[in-house]
């Protein structure tokens, strides 16, 4: 067998080069570890399927530096026009309206469609030093004490073997990876209906609205909806699918666009990507086997209806790549890792059911849907110090607030693969945490933090809270849980 060029093990083998693993292979890239990303394609997906980015993940894509190319190709969610025989019926917003402000300075969701966000994503990974490996696709994997060992076949015949401390499937529902790690899934099909989805130019529809073809009330005829993709002619067109047929071809799309909707066939212009589905719920019973875990749909297959696939698959990987480069780069335990499951696996099942009950029109696109009140409350990384909070307080394990004191920006502090020690209203502790690449800082009386000590971690949330600095001592010792390292720095 061939070898592949780079060490003798790697770090990481990341399979699948979707929003997962390019967001995943970014952000250890960025923290100085240059995994091996595989993609059995010859190139990118193609097609716009995830084509709503929530808050949350607009604040993730900010850190990793790629905020001002996602909102300058993306575009906001247009108002829904629904449609009968032709005529419209009027306009309706298709999510809860809010808007910015200095703590969720993103209100969302933001439309882009999916392949440009991986364009996006693999821009900067090669700014970053990395890259993919197209055409590779992994064939069989094997663990042992001290790394995975995987078979990787070329698209033009033959194959090599890699080893790598740890690898990440990132390959979608059907996971190679899974099944090979021996990890099951288990879930639901929410809709018998077969579905279609596809990329289609149709001039003579404007492009201010979601439109939106109800199903005839006798049932002759099933939903379609077209939404416009910014900063392109083309349309995400989705639509019930009646039959199901062997291969969708772009007549077939046509005719589609035709039965369920006023638009004759010959007015779609182009077809330029499709796909066919069903429905269906699943959640993966574990997300680590060994040095094996599994991320994004590899790991949760969710309902397109809530938006919330392409996002918590990418919530995934910022929670899993700074975990891997502090155990790779830091000398972190690797009990570290084993956080990665605790808490996103609970996270993953809460979204995967509220897309079902969107699905089933049990609830709304609503707050929920935009990420920013997950928690992690409950996981044993976080520790609130302080007693007698009131209930509406941040709190350990909540989602660091974004704001401008004394001449800063939060944001602008938290971004890179750093922990963040911030003081608000009260002094930073002579003696430090013995934690790396850890920034400080100081502001002023800011009433969305309260008065305290808070040290934010490399993703975004609130690790430990103290009043004050003479809480420095028990910051030191959940320091020295995380690293290893005793004492105070």
């Amino acid at each position: 067998m061939a070898a592949v060029d780079g060490p003798d093990v790697w770090d990481v083998l990341i399979v699948g080069a979707g929003p997962t693993g390019l967001a995943l292979a970014c952000d250890l890239a960025r923290r100085g570890v240059q995994p091996l990303v595989v993609e059995r394609s010859p190139g990118l997906f193609a097609g716009s399927r995830g084509k709503g980015i929530q808050p949350r993940t607009l604040e993730v894509l900010d850190d990793l530096g790629v905020l001002e190319e996602v909102l300058r190709h993306g575009g906001a969610t247009p108002v829904g026009m629904a449609w009968k025989d032709g005529v419209r019926l009027g306009e309706h917003r298709m999510f809860e309206e809010t808007e910015p402000t200095e703590q969720e300075p993103y209100a969302g969701p933001w439309m882009l469609p999916q392949w440009r966000t991986q364009e996006i994503l693999l821009a900067r990974l090669r700014e970053l030093g990395g890259g993919v490996r197209f055409g590779c696709e992994l064939t069989g994997l094997t663990q042992g004490g001290e790394y995975v060992e995987a078979v990787l076949a070329r698209s033009g015949g033959g194959s090599t073997t890699v080893r790598a401390r740890y690898a990440v499937a990132a390959d979608g529902g059907r996971s190679t990876v899974r099944r090979l790690a021996g990890i099951t899934m288990s879930g639901e099909r929410i809709d018998t209906t077969p579905m279609v989805v596809a990329d289609v130019v149709i001039d003579s529809l404007d492009r201010d609205h979601w439109h939106i073809f109800p199903p005839a009330e006798d049932g002759s005829r099933g939903f379609a909806a077209a939404c416009p993709l910014p900063q392109t002619r083309e349309f995400q067109f989705v639509a019930q699918y009646p039959q199901a047929r062997p291969e969708l071809t772009e007549e077939d799309v046509r005719s589609l666009v035709a039965e369920l909707t006023h638009i004759p066939a010959e007015e779609v212009l182009e077809v330029r990507w499709a796909s066919d589905f069903t429905v269906s719920a699943a959640l993966a019973d574990r997300f680590r086997e060994g040095r094996v875990f599994l991320a994004g749909d590899a790991a949760h297959i969710h309902s397109p209806a809530g938006g919330q696939g392409l996002n918590t698959s990418i919530q995934d990987a910022y929670n899993l790549g700074w975990k891997l480069a502090a155990v790779l780069r830091d000398g972190a335990p690797e009990a570290l890792l084993d956080t990665y499951e605790e808490e996103r696996l609970p996270q993953a099942a809460a979204m995967l059911g509220l897309s079902t009950r969107i699905h089933r029109g049990e609830a709304r696109r609503g707050a929920a849907t935009r990420q920013l009140g997950i928690h992690l409350r409950e996981s044993p990384l976080t520790c609130e110090t302080r007693s007698d909070l009131p209930e509406e307080a941040l709190a350990a394990g909540d989602r660091a607030p974004d704001g401008r004191r004394d001449g800063l920006r939060l944001f602008d502090l938290f971004r890179g693969p750093h922990f963040t020690l911030l003081a608000v209203d009260t002094d930073l502790p002579e003696r430090l945490p013995p934690l790396p690449h850890l920034r400080t800082a100081r502001i002023g009386a800011y009433e969305s933090y309260g008065r305290g000590l808070f040290l934010i971690r490399p993703d975004g949330y609130i690790a430990w809270a103290g009043s004050s600095a003479e809480a420095a001592g028990d910051l030191a010792a959940w320091a020295s849980r995380l690293t290893g390292v005793p004492g105070l720095a």
